[in-house]
């Protein structure tokens, strides 16, 4: 399967670790992995996946709001209707579950079907959820 995993971290940073761990376990299973970063990158490719993963984290540790990249990317992407997809939190903070509350909140009103959320709690266990994905 063709997956994406958005990665958007709260700041303008290279793709976080666990991000990567992410990619590695879904990769394990077989399926052909691209990352991209919301912050450089555009929406524009994630109608040609099969599965669409959002990876992040609440913007500071007393806030329970998502980085603003994540609107724009998913406002370019086209036909998003439909589409299989997951979403991923970094415990970080206080208010990490109301983050990937509005998270899943902003895939939807997108049309995506989130089928998955999880919180990832370090690189380890995000490999491990990758390795799930599609079980």
């Amino acid at each position: 399967m063709r997956i994406a995993i958005v990665s958007a971290p709260a700041t303008r940073s290279k793709v976080p670790d666990y991000v990567q761990s992410l990619a590695k376990g879904m990769e394990s299973m077989g399926h052909h992995v691209d990352i991209i970063d919301a912050w450089t990158e555009d929406g524009f490719r994630l109608p040609g996946y099969e599965y669409v993963a959002l990876v992040t984290q609440p913007i500071s540790s007393f806030s329970r709001k998502i980085p603003v990249c994540i609107a724009k990317v998913l406002g370019a992407g086209s036909s998003l209707v439909g589409k299989k997809s997951a979403a991923f939190v970094k415990k970080t903070g206080l208010f990490y579950n109301r983050s990937l509350s509005n998270l899943m909140r902003a895939m939807e009103k997108e049309g995506m079907r989130v089928n998955w959320s999880e919180v990832i709690f370090n690189g380890p266990h995000a490999e491990a959820l990758g390795k799930r994905i599609g079980a």
